[in-house]
């Protein structure tokens, strides 16, 4: 199989394509990065003409939330535009996408687990601008995988914040009033590796660890793992942190349509984070 990933120098990109080298068969991949303008449409076409691919995976996209606030046009022109036009350009070709979702598409009022159908309703610009590229995708007989509270060896996490913040305080605060599903980069990879191979039908899949956590609950973790006194995690809220754009308080996804495409939910976010472990690195 042919594969173009967008966003390839990203955390998730960069582990789409180490995935796909290490998948079983002949894969043919082609990673873009900042030299792949997604707004551009003349470009993604050539691009999609000149690779001729059988699956496109979109890691592209504005990912500053509270920059969104401000600047929402931007956002919609990367995460809504975009991939309207890559929608459309793939489905020309025949190539299936795979675009990648967010849990700020919901309202975060929910205390069950959002399923794949449940009701959207975005507190924030970003979540609009993601809602209208899913909507595009799916408009085109796409596949759209939503994940959340991502975290990798590249780039900016939660958890190697902790790493660094436990050496430099004594204690610190974390919010406990926001639940989510802790999740690796490198298992979502895998896993969209595993559904571009696998033929399921399109339509919208949810990507995360299983289980549930608050912010609170990761940080204690992460002291936990390193060997620190998880006491030194002090509860707060997030009124504490005063941010642009509001958090939705509740996001965890099930997982019962992974059933369609013969795959497991994917594993506990601790058995993953302990996993990923040795490969982060502190920011």
């Amino acid at each position: 199989m042919r594969w173009m990933v967008t966003g390839a120098r990203g955390m998730l990109g960069a582990d789409v394509m180490a995935a796909l080298s290490r998948a079983p068969g002949e894969e043919d991949a082609t990673g873009f990065g900042r030299d792949l303008d997604v707004t551009d449409g003349g470009a993604v076409e050539d691009a999609l003409d000149a690779l001729a691919p059988d699956v496109v995976v979109n890691c592209a996209a504005w990912t500053d939330v509270d920059g969104a606030e401000t600047h929402p046009d931007e956002a919609v022109e990367v995460n809504g535009r975009a991939v309207e036009g890559l929608a459309l350009a793939c489905a020309k070709r025949g190539a299936r996408l795979v675009h990648i979702s967010t849990d700020y598409v919901f309202d975060g009022q929910g205390r069950e687990p959002y399923g794949e159908d449940a009701p959207v309703g975005p507190v924030n610009a970003y979540g609009r601008s993601k809602l209208a590229g899913e909507r595009a995708a799916l408009a085109h007989g796409h596949t759209v995988v939503r994940t959340a509270w991502l975290y990798g060896a590249r780039g900016r996490s939660f958890p190697a914040t902790m790493i660094r913040l436990a050496a430099e305080r004594e204690t610190v605060a974390v919010v406990t009033d926001q639940t989510g599903q802790p999740t690796w980069s490198a298992d979502l990879a895998a896993r969209l590796v595993e559904l571009g191979r696998s033929g399921a039908p399109g339509g919208v899949y949810h990507g995360t660890n299983a289980g549930r956590a608050t912010w609170h609950d990761l940080a204690r973790e992460v002291f936990t793992l390193l060997g620190a006194d998880p006491g030194r995690v002090v509860p707060t809220t997030s009124a504490a942190f005063a941010r642009p754009a509001p958090r939705p308080a509740w996001s965890v996804l099930g997982h019962d349509r992974w059933a369609l495409a013969g795959l497991p939910p994917m594993r506990h976010w601790r058995e993953a984070l302990r996993a990923a472990w040795p490969y982060l690195s502190v920011s």
